[in-house]
């Protein structure tokens, strides 16, 4: 018990791996959940409610594109109904083209750190994405009658070029809130994504059950979705919610752009004062260039405990994606039928990661992200839950467990609250462990961590793809 209380327990040494300036980040984030700013950080950043709540609308709109992919299964797949091998791979599919596309761009942008201008990044990927999911919308209007083939040549397109968009987003917005200094502006962008991955779920289900019941034939386990007129007219007012997103975090980032721009000047004053630069040159000339190798040898705990979690999570939208309610089909209800059943259970998994994301602002968070090995083993430990899928309803051929509050709420709930707080944690605590002018390029390469998790894990998530 020594030696394993030992392995998990900070350790100051080596040198190159230790939280800079500990007491000081716990004084700092106990004044934040008191209300106050603390005295010696109140000239150079204060913490701002409205730069939170900027940050987290960043944070909506970085990570609507991914759920938006997965809460409209039950769409694709009455698109896909007839080729039953796409209708069972088309989900997989999605999740690698987006994962891998996402990861390689977050390793060239991870490069680019000395001529990057982060809020450009951001701008781009805002108006980027707005296009991408104009044309989705328009798709569920107009092409209607396109092969299946060739539906899913597009989604993959569409895939693909909102992963880029969805990259440089988060690689522009992490590294963008790690320059503010407070750890507090990347756990809003994180509180955010889980913000977007409860909103499109209830989106799907309130659209669902809004239209009228059409027959006695819509009670069959074999309707995942409602008929095509109806999905239609509600995956494409899903898709406008996702434009009308993109441009409302746009219109926002203006004045967080200004106030950078200002706490830019004061800190580069000297800088400023001799030359005509810009802030943004100002800032790029300032600016510590960190090779990925000196980062991933001061983050290689944090940095591992992120990739581990995301590569587990990656499992869950394929088996969400199959599951069924137990309950007999003529005793059904509207919400427990596929067409309902299947975005909820994405809900509970997104209202359990929320959970989690918010709940790294309680004190014990503080004491996990301290012990970055004690973060990876828990992780690790993740893999504990996907074997409860199996006892689930999977494909409606039967389950072990036969109850959905098992589902929803033991494996759903439980398996998206760890996802949120370990996920939202080693991002966080990257700031902890490198130089102040290292801030930057430590959120994006924690943004390559992230991004690398999700590819390994929608590769290996083809292993679940055929059950």
């Amino acid at each position: 018990m020594d030696r394993i209380r030992k392995m998990f327990a900070e350790r100051p040494e080596p040198q190159e791996y230790a939280p800079l300036a500990p007491a000081a980040r716990d004084a700092e984030s106990e004044s934040f959940l008191e209300g106050e700013v603390e005295e010696g950080n109140e000239e150079d950043c204060p913490f701002s409610w409205v730069e939170y709540s900027i940050f987290a609308l960043i944070g909506v709109a970085m990570l609507w594109a991914w759920n938006m992919f997965l809460a409209a299964a039950p769409y694709f797949q009455k698109r896909f109904e007839s080729n039953e091998w796409i209708a069972q791979r088309f989900q997989s599919a999605i999740i690698t083209i987006f994962s891998l596309n996402s990861l390689a761009a977050m390793f060239i942008l991870a490069t680019r750190q000395s001529s990057a201008s982060y809020p450009f990044r951001i701008n781009a990927s805002l108006l980027f994405n707005a296009g991408v999911f104009t044309l989705l919308a328009l798709s569920t209007v107009w092409f209607l009658d396109v092969s299946t083939g060739g539906y899913l040549a597009f989604l993959l397109i569409m895939s693909a070029a909102s992963s880029w968009g969805t990259s440089l987003l988060q690689n522009g917005a992490l590294a963008f809130a790690a320059s503010f200094g407070r750890p507090e502006y990347t756990q809003a962008i994180m509180a955010g994504q889980g913000i977007a991955g409860v909103l499109p779920a209830t989106a799907q289900i309130v659209s669902v059950l809004a239209v009228p019941p059409s027959g006695p034939s819509e009670s069959t386990r074999d309707d995942i979705a409602p008929p095509p007129q109806e999905a239609g007219r509600a995956a494409f007012m899903y898709f406008l919610t996702a434009v009308v997103v993109c441009i409302a975090a746009f219109l926002s980032f203006i004045p967080l752009v200004r106030r950078h721009n200002r706490l830019i000047e004061r800190r580069l004053e000297e800088t400023m004062a001799q030359s005509r630069a810009s802030v943004e040159e100002a800032e790029r000339a300032a600016r510590k260039v960190v090779g990925l190798g000196t980062l991933a040898r001061k983050l290689r705990w944090v940095g591992g405990s992120v990739f581990v979690c995301f590569t587990v999570t990656m499992f869950f939208p394929v088996f969400t994606a199959k599951i069924l309610s137990v309950r007999p089909a003529p005793e059904q209800g509207r919400l427990f039928q596929p067409a309902a059943f299947i975005p909820l259970g994405f809900f509970f998994w997104n209202l359990g990661d929320l959970a989690g994301r918010v709940a790294t602002l309680l004190p014990i968070s503080r004491l996990v992200r301290r012990r970055p090995r004690l973060m990876l083993a828990l992780a690790a430990a993740r893999l504990a839950w996907l074997p409860l899928y199996a006892l689930c309803n999977v494909g409606g051929r039967g389950a072990a467990v036969a109850s959905d509050a098992f589902y929803l709420l033991a494996v759903q709930l439980t398996f998206g609250l760890t996802n949120g707080w370990l996920g939202s944690s080693g991002m966080m605590a990257a700031a902890d462990w490198v130089e102040e002018g290292e801030r930057e390029a430590a959120g994006g390469f924690m943004g390559l961590c992230l991004v690398a998790g999700l590819g390994a894990g929608s590769v290996l998530s083809f292993s679940a793809a055929g059950l």
